[in-house]
């Protein structure tokens, strides 16, 4: 060994580990970001989760809303954030999928962060106005075919899944039905429950009180498999629209560079709370089914969700410039 080979080798010993290397993961509150303010579906089943999993996992989750920007926010905050374990975020089908599929945004769903695992997922489902005289898929699509530009859509907004949904089974369909945008999904479902739109693309946990009451007629839900609070509906893939699986989906991602020794702590405690009778109780309030993935399966998933939004969005000129 020369004398440079002898220096550089005694100076990286030399060098101080990372903090986590000398200590049992975890050894303090893990910090979980939720890119939405609290209150809704998506800060709920934050909540339920974490508090399950902290108990597997042996230290406190303290969960922190971060809303603003689409979730822009917090995907900056987490990116930014030393990548040891302690700060976690709930990535989900908008801030790594959608959102980067339709617009700028300064951060790359991929590149940037570590996957963690899929917590689950909820169908969307294809309502109706209960005036509109169809009572399934196919006399749908024949009476939007007879009747074209009388039916029109409300969605949660430009860009969002049910935007996005409603654009793939056009797509699939060649029907014209006129997107109407609103500033969330409450709006929307008025002025559908009060005949200004006619059709719509929500998650089903919205939709359910509506469906139940009898205000929409429930044609069609995504997803692989029939909902189990909506048995009589089929799924799209039964229709024939195959591959037609789009859901509102969460999981847990934190900044690129987590050790996988953590990683695999995490995603192992994590896969753990979901398979807990109890989370399957509590994530259905919500219409949630829990998806248990492995860091590398939900990777993969996360790279298909951007490829299949962003596909649709060139091919529907779906830009946004926000």
């Amino acid at each position: 060994m020369n004398r440079r080979q002898f220096i550089g080798a005694t100076s990286s010993l030399l060098m101080p580990m990372p903090l986590w290397a000398n200590e049992t993961f975890p050894s303090k509150p893990i910090r979980y970001i939720v890119p939405v303010a609290a209150g809704g579906g998506n800060d709920m089943i934050a909540r339920v989760v974490t508090e399950k999993w902290g108990r597997i996992i042996g230290q406190t989750f303290v969960v922190e809303n971060q809303s603003g920007g689409g979730g822009v926010i917090a995907c900056q905050t987490t990116m930014r954030a030393a990548p040891d374990g302690y700060t976690l975020m709930q990535g989900y089908v908008a801030t790594h999928g959608t959102t980067p599929a339709t617009r700028k945004v300064p951060y790359d769903a991929i590149k940037d962060f570590t996957p963690i695992g899929m917590i689950g997922a909820t169908p969307n489902v294809l309502i109706v106005n209960s005036q509109v005289p169809v009572k399934n898929m196919r006399e749908f699509i024949d009476y939007a075919r007879k009747n074209p530009g009388k039916l029109s859509y409300g969605t949660a907004g430009q860009g969002s899944l049910t935007h996005m949904t409603m654009e793939l089974f056009k797509q699939e369909t060649g029907l014209f039905i006129l997107h109407v945008p609103y500033r969330g999904i409450a709006p929307a479902f008025n002025d559908l429950l009060g005949g200004q739109t006619q059709t719509m693309f929500p998650g089903l946990a919205a939709a359910l009180q509506y469906i139940q009451s009898g205000k929409v007629r429930a044609l069609a839900v995504t997803g692989p498999k029939r909902s189990p609070v909506l048995k009589d509906v089929p799924t799209m893939e039964e229709l024939g629209f195959k591959g037609f699986d789009a859901m509102q989906w969460y999981g847990t991602v934190g900044p690129l560079g987590i050790p996988a020794d953590i990683v695999k702590r995490l995603n192992e405690t994590q896969v753990a709370t979901l398979k807990l009778p109890e989370m399957r109780e509590k994530l259905a309030i919500e219409a949630v089914e829990p998806m248990p993935m492995s860091p590398e399966q939900f990777s993969q998933f996360i790279k298909n969700e951007i490829k299949r939004w962003t596909a649709l969005a060139k091919a529907r000129n779906i830009q946004l410039e926000e």
